[in-house]
């Protein structure tokens, strides 16, 4: 039997000392890089007291991180296409975890902002590559497993962020508990610098505007990302109102919990995570056009379960979302790039204008937060995240009344 010779690489597999380096570095990537973005949020209170602010203004430390990553990834998945992956992607967990030390030091409010919107940008270089990253150096057998540790990286990333936060919190304030994170961004930069293999098969593409021109048209057009797009704001933005003002509820009466108290609360993201799998199974079987909407029910749900009073009901309640969330956003992220590679190509365009349109949603409607907890306190966060909950699910079924292209 002849066997044609192999012309390049097919993928590090499982069992390859490389294929290890690759999983243990994206693995310490999305931890660092979701544990700094979120850092702030279990703060919230304590910074709005410390620096004088109002809640409204406090939730800047997290809209202003999020909103420089969405504006950030529009710019670095297309450079990605020229400039590499492994190289972006080092520097963006090295030069965040440098900022995470700054704002650890921060003199004084104006400064914590800034520097919080830097890191932001920092940020970016990880989430906009390294999908594409696993896709051309992981054997294809393999795509799923090394993509779900990823996921799996950045959900626990966003969870120990926020763990470390609040209970550093508690033992010697917002420094230490930024300081923490730095320090487990450092560690983790290492990791990544020393593990992460150099790309085998990338192949730089030559710059072309009037090309991504033509693409990002391509997305912007098509009903069903534009649907999609709009599902990731909307989502996003009600799942991070709730999370941001949990903290402020939290440490009022009749709960009167501190940081570290609190903010165990975001243990409930591993519900999330599981959800996220589980979904993505029932969309094979049933297809996306049924989960989502499904999802956005779920998590409308848990949202109105929070309204209770006994604390074991509310963090059932924020169990409950979570779950939801994670299945409308786990499935959803997936639709994107099917969807418009199924119309022709631009599918890194999509998935960039999805991320952004997530990322604004967190920034925008997550900032709106403060000002609905001063006005109605915690039914005014119910509402507004309910409010955006409907739109999310009005998206989802128009979603189903758009022609398919594949089976979705």
């Amino acid at each position: 039997m002849q066997t044609l010779p192999e012309t390049t690489p097919v993928g590090y597999l499982p069992g390859d000392p490389r294929y290890r380096r690759l999983s243990i570095a994206l693995f310490a990537a999305g931890l660092a890089t979701f544990a700094m973005l979120y850092s702030t949020q279990p703060l919230l209170p304590e910074l709005a007291t410390v620096f004088k602010v109002s809640p409204s203004q406090s939730a800047f430390t997290v809209s202003l991180a999020t909103l420089g990553l969405g504006l950030a990834l529009l710019i670095a998945g297309p450079a990605s296409e020229v400039f590499g992956r492994t190289k972006l992607m080092r520097w963006s967990v090295a030069v965040s975890a440098a900022i995470a030390v700054l704002c650890a030091l921060a003199p004084n409010w104006p400064a914590l902002l800034a520097l919080r919107g830097l890191q932001g940008i920092a940020l970016a270089g990880l989430p906009a590559v390294a999908m594409a990253y696993l896709r051309e150096e992981v054997h294809e057998s393999s795509h799923a497993r090394a993509s779900g540790l990823y996921v799996a990286g950045t959900a626990v990333g966003g969870m120990t962020g926020r763990l470390i936060a609040g209970a550093l919190a508690d033992l010697g304030g917002w420094r230490a508990a930024l300081g923490g994170i730095a320090l487990l961004s450092i560690l983790c930069a290492g990791l990544v610098a020393v593990l992460l293999p150099p790309s085998q098969n990338f192949v730089a593409a030559p710059p072309s505007p009037n090309r991504l021109l033509q693409q990002t048209v391509r997305v912007l057009k098509d009903p069903a990302l534009l649907a999609l797009y709009g599902i990731a704001a909307t989502a996003m933005g009600a799942f991070v109102a709730v999370y941001n003002a949990t903290g402020f509820r939290l440490a009022a009466a009749p709960y009167l919990l501190g940081p570290g108290l609190a903010g165990l609360v975001f243990a409930v993201y591993l519900v999330g995570s599981a959800a996220s799998a589980a979904a993505g199974r029932l969309a094979d079987k049933y297809g996306r056009r049924t989960v989502v909407p499904l999802g956005c029910l779920i998590t409308l749900a848990g949202v109105a379960t929070t309204l209770a009073t006994p604390l074991p009901v509310m963090v059932l309640g924020l169990a409950v979302m979570t779950a939801g969330f994670f299945a409308v956003h786990g499935v959803a992220s997936g639709w994107v790039a099917v969807r418009a590679h199924a119309g022709g190509g631009g599918t890194g365009q999509a998935v960039s204008l999805y991320l952004f349109a997530y990322y604004l949603g967190s920034s925008v409607f997550g900032g709106l937060a403060g000002t609905a907890w001063t006005r109605a306190a915690w039914p005014g966060v119910v509402g507004e995240a309910a409010g955006l909950l409907l739109i999310t699910l009005l998206l989802a079924l128009l979603l189903r009344r758009i022609p398919s292209r594949v089976r979705n």
